[in-house]
């Protein structure tokens, strides 16, 4: 759906470019499949001229998954490991092959439909990106919990003080940009808005939304690129992160505290496991909590969020704990020397 890394919106994505950039650094020899226009110093197999969100209507997106999935098996031989980021979509193969494999997912779980699946592909060894992930499938096969980590060169930190509040993702009822702009408007700050909408989400957006942004302290920048988050986030007071769902992870937190800003983040899904309260940001629970912790935010300084993040999102510490999987998969007498990884 997207290019690896993405242009735009595309936090899974990102994650999968820099599991392969990281792994390709370290040694490994990593096949990568995905949309051509993808950037990548590993091998790159694909099936699609561009990542089909971008090309335009009319694709059938779930043609070109099979297609990809059947290009990966028939490769499979070749690989020490497949490490899929593709959901369930490879389960029904995956059982009935040898091939050693590892899924991470990336979604929220507590869809109805998914606990008979996974009773039934149970012996499918999973990685989720946070303990609260798990929690409506806690008999699944979780080998372990790996957070999303980035490059510590990848964003260049800014230890001034901010200039507005920001809120970067998707706009959609679940991640609650209106929260964000009463919380903004009350604390009479200036926010700026850097978003993508969805087909899906142009009906919410009309009607919940587009008024919202008429207030002369909100901007609405839309979908920003890879090379404007850096600038965007850096300068920011704090990020707002208040969302009404059981986010997965929430990549753009780490981002945020990978450029010194500290988030402000509503208690849901993965939030309390990516914040450490008062150090990196502060966990709320209601508008008033965040107008407060936005006049607090200055208390919080930029360096120690940083170093938070130095410390927790490293990508050399998630390339490990993906290492110690891919060990534990694959034949142990193999695990001393370097992998030929597969991305899906």
């Amino acid at each position: 759906m997207e290019s690896v890394p993405p242009k735009k919106y595309g936090g899974t994505e990102r994650v999968v470019s820099n599991l392969t950039e990281g792994l390709v650094a370290r040694g490994h020899e990593v096949t990568l499949f995905a949309s051509a226009d993808s950037r990548t110093n590993a091998h790159l197999i694909s099936l699609c001229k561009e990542g089909l969100r971008l090309s335009g209507a009319g694709i059938d997106s779930v043609a070109y998954n099979v297609l990809q999935l059947e290009e990966v098996v028939e490769r499979a031989s070749q690989f020490d490991i497949i490490h899929f980021h593709t959901d369930y979509l490879h389960y029904p193969i995956s059982s009935r092959n040898n091939y050693p494999h590892i899924t991470t997912l990336h979604g929220r779980l507590d869809i109805p439909g998914l606990k008979p699946l996974y009773k039934k592909f149970k012996d499918i060894p999973l990685v989720s990106i946070s303990n609260d992930q798990r929690r409506p499938l806690v008999d699944a096969n979780w080998m372990d919990t790996i957070y999303h980590g980035l490059p510590l060169n990848y964003y260049r930190p800014q230890f001034e003080k901010g200039k507005y509040l920001a809120f970067m993702g998707r706009i959609s009822s679940e991640k609650r940009v209106d929260r964000a702009i009463e919380i903004a408007i009350r604390s009479q700050l200036p926010l700026r808005i850097a978003a993508k909408i969805d087909p899906a989400d142009k009906e919410y957006f009309d009607k919940e939304i587009r008024h919202l942004l008429n207030h002369p302290l909100v901007e609405f920048i839309g979908e920003i690129g890879e090379d404007q988050k850096e600038n965007f986030l850096s300068n920011a007071i704090a990020l707002l992160f208040p969302i009404d769902w059981p986010e997965p992870f929430g990549l753009v937190m780490v981002e945020s505290m990978s450029c010194g800003t500290p988030v402000i983040a509503w208690r849901a899904g993965s939030v309390p496991e990516v914040i450490d309260e008062g150090i990196s940001g502060t966990v709320i629970s209601s508008i008033e909590e965040g107008i407060k912790a936005v006049n607090n935010i200055h208390k919080l300084n930029r360096k120690t969020v940083r170093k938070k993040f130095e410390e927790r999102f490293d990508l050399e510490i998630i390339l490990d704990q993906y290492e110690n999987i891919y060990s534990i998969l694959i034949d142990r007498k193999k695990t001393k020397g370097q992998f030929r990884v597969s991305f899906n």
